[in-house]
């Protein structure tokens, strides 16, 4: 089993930025991708980010492409999503994944973005 942990959602105005992490403990060995999806009230759950737990190549939405950055830290087990440039349409809850295969196995709890204009 994985854990997915999430941390670093919050307030903030527009033009500003966050950055989210998600670290992920357990058997994590298998994990060969962890990504960041989105939803918002009343939107269903979209992609934001991927990235290759042993390449790093990312891959991005096109709604948040040049904004976001996912990066890893193999050491740490964690994936950091930096958020810049926020737009209120980019208010949702963010949660981490972790695939195994061509799946998402495992899930965070969310943490909460919100920019306010």
């Amino acid at each position: 089993q994985v854990q997915l942990v999430e941390s670093g959602g919050g307030l903030v105005q527009a033009g500003g930025s966050l950055r989210l992490s998600c670290a992920a403990s357990g058997r994590t060995g298998s994990v060969v991708a962890m990504a960041w999806f989105r939803q918002a009230p009343g939107k269903a759950r979209e992609f934001v980010a991927t990235i290759s737990w042993t390449s790093g190549s990312t891959n991005y939405a096109d709604s948040v492409k040049g904004r976001f950055t996912l990066s890893r830290d193999i050491a740490k087990n964690t994936v950091y999503l930096q958020m810049n440039s926020l737009k209120p349409e980019d208010t949702a809850v963010y949660y981490c994944a972790a695939g195994r295969s061509r799946q998402y196995d495992y899930w965070g709890q969310g943490t909460q973005v919100t920019v306010s204009s």
